[in-house]
């Protein structure tokens, strides 16, 4: 079975401890390398995790013809200029969530890929390949809650360690970066539309200078969504969805764990039930995915046109939040 060349552009906890290890399980996927800031530091992380070749550079791996594609896990103000960098080393690229810091740069990435048509560019919402929310999409699809109205989101940690890459501003930290924009990403993704107009509120840590506490509503004609999320409350996490003929509860949408079943709870006339899924790894699904598209040459899962999408409406949001005032997207 052909599978697609791996390389892991740096050691970011998320690639060494979560990424890595589920594509390595996948059908399509082999991780051959990884590059960091020191050559110390790459092969310490290859050591660990098996993986063939560490190189003391991005600029060495991205030079390594055996490697077919990039995932980028690296802080969010790098992920764009080495998104970049990387399709003009001729290699197909999935980049962690944000795709950017603001809309100006997705849509720069955006003008970039599509000068290498032959290559495929991926945001990495891995939420979106986990059966539960295959599932949720499709009862709303087929309105087995009736007519959708409203959804609700909460995604909250605590987190005050000014040494966590999340808590600084000058590399793109902050709560609606790093988990406001999944609440976003699934209103959107629910609705398959665009909001038009939207509310935000958000409060500042006085010493980091990044968002802790974000509410917002998104507005898209007659229904709507609303979301919290922030850095430094209690950890929880859920998605309401709400129609006029049921409900449905996600009870970990976004964070799904790899080792035990998932659940939702689908509320109608009839009343509630859950539905359970097998355990999967959401990370192992996106890997297979975005290589399948590859080896098949066909559509990304996920087109950058979403990403950048997104990011629009993070920009909306933040402004609205500057001014007071409802903004059109």
């Amino acid at each position: 079975m052909k599978k697609i060349s791996w390389g892991i552009m740096g050691t970011a906890r998320i690639g060494l401890e979560r990424v890595i290890p589920a594509m390595q399980k996948g059908n399509y996927t082999v991780i051959q390398g990884i590059a960091s800031r020191t050559l110390e530091q790459a092969e310490k992380a290859a050591g660990s995790l098996q993986i063939p070749k560490a190189y003391g550079s991005y600029d060495d791996m991205l030079a390594d013809k055996s490697i077919d594609a990039v995932y980028i896990p690296l802080p969010n103000h790098l992920h764009v200029e080495w998104a970049v960098k990387s399709l003009k080393a001729g290699k197909h690229v999935l980049c962690e969530k944000p795709i950017g810091l603001n809309y100006r740069e997705a849509e720069y990435l955006y003008r970039e890929a599509k000068k290498y048509p032959h290559l495929k560019v991926m945001e990495a919402f891995m939420y979106r390949f986990h059966p539960q929310w295959q599932k949720t999409k499709e009862l709303v699809q087929k309105q087995v809650i009736g007519d959708v109205k409203t959804i609700h989101s909460f995604f909250s940690y605590y987190k005050d360690d000014p040494c966590d890459i999340r808590n600084r501003a000058d590399t793109g930290g902050g709560g609606l970066l790093d988990i406001g924009c999944y609440c976003i990403s699934t209103a959107r993704f629910l609705f398959d539309k665009e909001p038009g107009l939207v509310c935000g509120t958000i409060e500042y840590d006085p010493v980091f200078h990044t968002d802790r506490f974000v509410s917002g509503i998104l507005v898209f004609e007659n229904k709507t969504s609303t979301f919290t999320c922030a850095t430094q409350l209690i950890p929880y996490q859920r998605v309401f969805v709400y129609g006029t003929k049921g409900r449905i509860e996600i009870e970990i949408p976004f964070n799904a764990p790899d080792d035990t079943p998932c659940r939702l709870f689908l509320q109608t006339g009839s009343g509630t039930r859950e539905i359970s899924f097998d355990v999967c790894n959401q990370y192992t699904l996106q890997g297979d995915a975005f290589s399948s598209s590859i080896l098949e040459n066909t559509e990304t899962p996920v087109p950058i046109d979403d990403a950048v999408a997104n990011m629009k409406v993070i920009d909306r949001m933040k402004q609205s939040a500057e001014t007071g005032s409802w903004v059109r997207v």
